[in-house]
């Protein structure tokens, strides 16, 4: 039961951490810092890129989500465990977006003009990622345990 309650509240925590400020960033610190969320990031994007903004949107939002519903249906037995591989890669891809926020906060951490700064919602951004990394994981342990 415990198990099944974690999963639920990702269902919970990650439209938390999609509002959330990931990073404060402007030019130099004396013009203030704007905070960016993967939300407001992603409004940037559909103005600009829409691949690159449904990409990013596949890997941020539904990839995520997905992977956590279908682990819960699992859990609840409303879903053959044999689909527990193929929501496994769909959290790789939501863990690549955590790698690519990083990536980007580290280059413009290199550019002199620019500050920024990381906030709390990028950690609760990736701590979603990586529980729902360990809950797949361990649904998957109990439903091949299961069978034996």
């Amino acid at each position: 039961m415990p198990l099944r309650l974690a999963t639920l509240s990702l269902l919970i925590l990650y439209p938390i951490a999609w509002f959330a400020p990931l990073m404060r960033a402007g030019l130099l610190p004396i013009f203030g810092l704007s905070e960016i969320s993967v939300i407001t990031g992603l409004q940037s994007l559909w103005k600009s890129d829409i691949f690159l903004a449904l990409v990013v949107t596949v890997f941020a939002l539904f990839a995520p989500y997905i992977k956590t519903i279908g682990t819960a249906l699992i859990q609840w037995n409303l879903l053959d465990p044999r689909v527990q591989p193929a929501l496994n890669v769909l959290g790789k891809l939501a863990m690549a977006d955590v790698f690519l926020i990083a990536l980007y906060i580290t280059l413009a951490k290199g550019i002199s003009y620019a500050t920024i700064e990381t906030a709390w919602g990028l950690y609760l951004f990736t701590g979603c990622i990586l529980a729902s990394l360990a809950l797949g994981h361990i649904t998957e342990m109990t439903s091949t345990s299961r069978k034996a």
